[in-house]
């Protein structure tokens, strides 16, 4: 009982966080780490404990599969290359640099540093996807940061198993470390390579199924368990689960308009949206729930706030010592000219940590092979959060000023792009309209009512795509008598309703369509 109320609470938290992240106009993760720790500390707040696999089994998966469908593949395809350096060069660099911090500072050993290094080597998709909706990045920068965040998450974790593997089994011998290597590098294709694989699989599965399923309510129980199935199937097969979800969220998402119908479309996100927001508000809630009840299992055994600051510095500077060059490098290739710092600098600050870290710390083993307690794990879970923590928060809370700043944040002119797309759809309608007079394929009023429609709108169009809005007649606009038509069907509705002339499934379908009347004249 006491984890529903638990639950419940951090809902209600994540809840009146949101209203006030919108109105203070700050990244909602942010916010929500910060009420957290502040919760966490009022008496009457249970400690919090979260079970090793709760956050990797059930949050993780569709936090995943959502943040995959922001980012298309076409984007993806054109900045392939420095996320693949970042995704695996840069992880090696943080994990190694992170590694000989941790153990010159907390004297572990060098194994056990190493998991930490592992742990924190990656950005997290889900917090760095939380932040970036706010912010109005030029779709490269966008696909970049995002592509690192969903594909390093495999080499830091196929890193984290070899270095828990050795933690827990005993150091590897000087002369073992080159086979210890060797095998790194094949387990890393088989996790890796074996979860593209199978997500590529699954998402053909899935595709294959939804093409054939019509009924928008069995739709969205698939593109709900989809990221679990993937999940699951990931762990079974002994590959990567997390590459699988990534994989079978990017196909899945490619595929998205084609085999979906509108009204499916809009089932599926007015339902997820809801979902994502609970899981995003109960896990980051978490991490700032949970670090008192770290920091009071530790019991000040060790200094890990200078751990801490000292880590998150580390993987700064390493970030800022990988970004920049590679940045310059890129720069000079495409041609002489004045290096411009922008874009390195904002990928370098946008390396927060959230989600994955925190599963991954979480499922270090308790003990090693022989039995006993594994040590310095409350060290590591604590520094860990601790990182978790001061990234969302000091990096979260100025990233957007910084994208300002850097002017990058009006650097895509988004409301011209759409103009200009609302004009070409209203010149392809009226060129269809053609095509059905011509063949005698429709009534000449049916006709001439939607060119008409097609007509007003190509009007409206053109005038936002040259910036100057379009003339406004006296009296009331379409919008307005379309609302007002509206709100009569509704209320002719509920009288039918009311006087028994209709039936409660007859109301609701009608209705429905109502609303979806109602939807798309807000959004002309």
């Amino acid at each position: 009982m006491r984890s529903v109320e638990t639950i419940l609470f951090l809902v209600l938290l994540g809840t009146v966080v949101a209203v006030f992240a919108g109105r203070l106009r700050v990244p909602a993760p942010s916010l929500l780490v910060i009420a957290g720790i502040v919760a966490g500390y009022l008496p009457g707040i249970p400690q919090v404990q979260v079970p090793p696999h709760a956050v990797s089994l059930i949050v993780l998966p569709p936090l995943l599969y959502a943040a995959t469908d922001e980012l298309p593949l076409r984007d993806l395809r054109a900045v392939w290359r420095p996320v693949v350096v970042l995704a695996i060069g840069l992880v090696l660099a943080s994990a190694a640099a992170v590694a000989a911090v941790a153990s010159a500072l907390a004297a572990i050993p060098v194994s056990l540093a190493f998991v930490l290094g592992a742990v924190l080597a990656s950005t997290d998709p889900v917090a760095v996807s939380a932040l970036g909706r706010r912010l109005s990045l030029p779709p490269k920068v966008q696909a970049l940061v995002q592509g690192e965040s969903l594909f390093n998450d495999a080499t830091s974790l196929v890193l984290f198993q070899i270095a828990v593997a050795i933690a827990v089994g005993g150091a590897a011998t000087a002369g073992s470390w080159p086979i210890v290597l060797l095998k790194a590098a094949g387990q890393f294709a088989l996790l890796a390579g074996g979860g593209a694989v199978l997500g590529a699989v699954v998402a053909t599965g899935i595709i294959v199924v939804r093409k054939r399923v019509t009924d928008p309510v069995l739709e969205t129980v698939i593109a709900l368990i989809t990221p679990y199935a993937a999940y699951v199937l990931g762990a079974v097969a002994h590959v990567s689960p997390v590459m699988t979800v990534i994989v079978t969220g990017l196909v899945v998402g490619s595929r998205r308009f084609t085999i979906t119908t509108p009204a499916t479309r809009l089932q599926v996100h007015a339902f997820y949206q809801p979902v994502i927001f609970l899981l995003e508000s109960v896990v980051f809630a978490l991490i700032g729930l949970e670090l008192p009840a770290l920091i009071g299992a530790l019991a000040g055994s060790a200094p890990w706030p200078a751990i801490a600051l000292a880590v998150m510095g580390t993987l700064l500077a390493v970030r800022i010592a990988w970004v920049f060059p590679l940045s310059a490098l890129s720069q000079r290739r495409r041609g002489p000219g004045r290096l411009s710092w922008p874009v390195p600098a904002i990928v370098t600050w946008s390396g927060t940590r959230g989600v994955v870290p925190l599963a991954a710390a979480l499922s270090i083993p308790l003990t090693a092979s022989d039995g006993s307690s594994l040590p310095h794990r409350d060290l590591i879970l604590v520094v860990t959060a601790a990182v978790i923590v001061l990234s969302l928060v000091v990096q979260g809370l100025t990233l957007e000023p910084l994208v300002r700043f850097a002017g990058l944040a009006t650097a895509q002119d988004t409301g011209a792009e759409e103009a200009r797309a609302r004009v070409r759809l209203a010149e392809v309608t009226l060129a269809r309209l053609d095509e059905l007079a011509s063949d005698g394929a429709a009534a000449g009023d049916v006709i001439e009512r939607a060119r008409a429609r097609a007509e007003v709108r190509l009007d409206r169009d053109m005038a936002r795509l040259s910036e100057a809005a379009p003339p406004t007649p006296p009296g009331l606009t379409d919008r307005d008598v379309g609302r007002d038509l509206i709100a009569a069907e509704s209320a002719e509705l509920g009288r039918l309703f009311s006087t028994g002339q209709i039936g409660d499934g007859a109301r609701r379908r009608l209705q429905h369509d109502l609303d979806l009347e109602a939807t798309r004249l807000r959004g002309d």
